[in-house]
């Protein structure tokens, strides 16, 4: 079976026990790692593997083709995308008219940033560059662009840069709704198995939980010179309950993320029951 994901460490830590053989009656996996920006845009598309990890945001364009699997994902609290500049700056209005860097429009933090930004930006920022996440914080560091939104292991790392944090989203989100963040999907191709893979995936998540220590050399060897520290960092922060399954609130998170999304005009408009068969 072909597969997606990201060699950030919450990815390769869930899914280290399938890739390797070692979920009873799983198949074999062909791995490829692919930054989201990718994956969203293969779903789209309708080619890449048949299971892929992708943007809660990225959905809309691709349920129709997609079953969203309850499990694998990262979705959760305190882990939301931040926006930073290069200045020692907290108001809003500073980003108006500027230029934006986002590591894909069709991400999580991207649809995150365009709720919150309609609400606290007056007139709205300027130009969005899509550019790779791990470029961002040089770019804002060097002033090549006014303000960067970033994702993943940058939480832990921007202060390297010299860089400030104008908003984390996470936190706006979450004092307004009272929900964790959707950010990390995991889909399979409708024409699959969907419950197998999903046992499958949910085995994958309990075998690293129960062995945590058994996938570091596999983690390490695709953290993309991340320290232990960070990449475990990274792992606490990411695979949580929600990774062993959405459940009442992660569905309500979801729901909540892409039926605002909608009413905004942000995305393409669905019925949201899809995202449960």
């Amino acid at each position: 079976m072909n597969i997606a994901f990201s060699p950030c460490p919450n990815d390769t830590f869930v899914f280290h026990a399938w890739v390797h053989n070692l979920i009873k009656g799983a198949p074999a996996l062909d791995v490829t790692y692919a930054d989201i920006n990718l994956t969203n845009q293969w779903a789209a598309e309708g080619r890449g593997p048949e299971v892929q990890k992708i943007s809660y945001a990225a959905l809309p364009w691709v349920v129709k083709d997609f079953s969203l699997i309850p499990c694998g994902g990262a979705l959760g609290r305190g882990c939301g995308p931040l926006v930073l500049t290069a200045d020692q700056t907290i108001d809003p209005a500073s980003l108006s008219g500027k230029r934006v860097a986002v590591p894909s429009e069709r991400s999580t933090a991207y649809l995150l940033f365009r709720l919150w930004a309609a609400k606290h930006v007056p007139g709205g920022v300027g130009e969005i560059i899509v550019m790779p996440f791990h470029k961002i914080m040089p770019a804002v560091r060097d002033r090549k662009i006014d303000a960067g939104l970033v994702i993943h292991e940058a939480r832990f790392t921007y202060q390297n840069y010299g860089l400030s944090q104008l908003k984390d989203l996470g936190v706006w989100w979450e004092e307004d709704t009272k929900l964790p963040i959707p950010l990390g999907a995991i889909i399979a191709h409708r024409s699959l198995d969907v419950e197998e893979i999903t046992k499958w995936v949910r085995h994958s998540v309990e075998y690293a939980w129960a062995n945590p220590k058994v996938s570091r050399e596999y983690v390490m060897q695709h953290a993309q010179e991340l320290s232990l520290d960070v990449a475990q960092s990274h792992i606490d922060l990411y695979v949580n309950q929600y990774t062993g399954d959405l459940g009442t609130e992660g569905f309500a998170a979801v729901d909540a993320l892409l039926g605002r999304a909608i009413k905004e005009g942000l995305v393409p408009e669905f019925d949201l029951k899809l995202l449960r068969r």
